[in-house]
């Protein structure tokens, strides 16, 4: 099957979940007892305990595949969303969202058992976060919910690392994977947090050998995976797993690794202050996935992705508040750059 059957620019597939996004203290986190920067799981007392002790500063639709999904229809693209939510208020919240942003979302929800997932986001004064996730309905996705049609449709397979936190979400993305294979599409998969390869690392490792062919990942989850400090040499240890690798840095950029090809691009310049650094990964990947799918240099796909990111944090939350279409336009040609969207 050519990409020219296809509906979808992407398809991903992730946890479904809604945002509960406060500023708190670093004292708020160490009085607790809380990790700090990381994403953990929590039972949906413990997340009862930290919602009542906070000040929502808003409630948004989120997950790591579905805020790049989210970035990619606001910069034009096509897309699909595959994740469980529970037929109840935060599962509407969601599907309502999901399909404001021009995304389809058909996956069946749950009538009955644990509700939508939902993750509190705490943000501190240098603008870390710290997530603690009650997973919920989305640790209900399974092999089922996968669509051999839905996923021969789009050109792009995109998939989450925290899905690895669950048996059945594997056994889901294996499928998936296999799925686009048969059909010759591509997989992009984003690692997503270091505790997630800590807790999978071999597998994980295994994985992306096997299906990845474009890895999203930050510098330390790179070096989490090789159990390596040395960057450079990670670098080095990524390129022959996969066909292209793209490592953030923050504001050292990102590196893209294509064969023998390495390619560091410069962080996007910051006009506003740095808010809140919730999302800024999955938004560029949606810039980086984006600018592929219109077939620019690896150099721009990454220069796309870090324009894209530089909206997402300035404000609290992991989804875009303008369009990104215009924004990453509006840069290119500032940069002397062809600026076909």
């Amino acid at each position: 099957m050519s990409t020219e059957d296809c509906i979808y620019d992407v398809v991903g597939i992730g946890n479904a979940i809604v945002d509960v996004l406060a500023k708190v203290g670093d004292n708020f986190l160490a009085e607790r007892d809380l990790d700090k920067g990381s994403m953990t799981y929590v039972e949906a007392a413990k997340a009862g305990e930290i919602y009542n002790d906070i000040i929502p500063e808003r409630q948004v639709s989120g997950g790591s595949a579905a805020n790049t999904v989210a970035g990619l229809a606001s910069l034009g693209a096509d897309c699909a969303f595959i994740g469980k939510v529970h037929d109840d208020e935060l599962g509407r919240v969601f599907k309502r969202d999901i399909g404001a942003a021009g995304i389809d979302f058909f996956t069946k929800p749950l009538e009955e058992g644990p509700a939508t997932a939902r993750s509190i986001v705490l943000v501190t004064p240098d603008t870390q976060r710290s997530m603690f996730t009650y997973l919920g309905a989305a640790k209900k996705l399974s092999i089922e919910d996968i669509d051999e049609k839905l996923i021969s449709q789009g050109r792009y397979l995109f998939i989450e690392g925290y899905l690895w936190d669950d048996d059945n979400a594997q056994k889901a993305l294996l499928k998936a994977c296999d799925f686009a294979h048969k059909h010759k599409r591509d997989v992009a998969f984003s690692v997503s947090d270091t505790s997630c390869v800590k807790k999978h690392r071999a597998e994980m490792r295994e994985f992306i050998r096997k299906y990845v062919d474009i890895l999203f990942a930050n510098e330390e989850e790179l070096e989490e995976i090789f159990e390596e400090k040395d960057f450079y040499k990670c670098l080095d240890l990524i390129k022959p797993m996969v066909q292209i690798s793209a490592i953030t840095r923050d504001s050292r950029g990102s590196v893209i690794v294509n064969g023998r090809e390495k390619i560091f691009v410069e962080a996007e310049q910051m006009e506003k202050e740095v808010v809140d650094s919730t999302g800024a990964g999955d938004i560029y990947a949606a810039g980086f996935l984006f600018g592929m799918v219109k077939g620019r240099s690896l150099g721009t796909c990454a220069i796309i992705g870090s324009i894209a990111a530089s909206e997402v944090i300035t404000h609290y939350g992991a989804r875009p508040e303008v369009s990104l279409r215009g924004l990453v336009r509006n840069r290119l040609l500032q940069y002397g750059k062809r600026a076909a969207m």
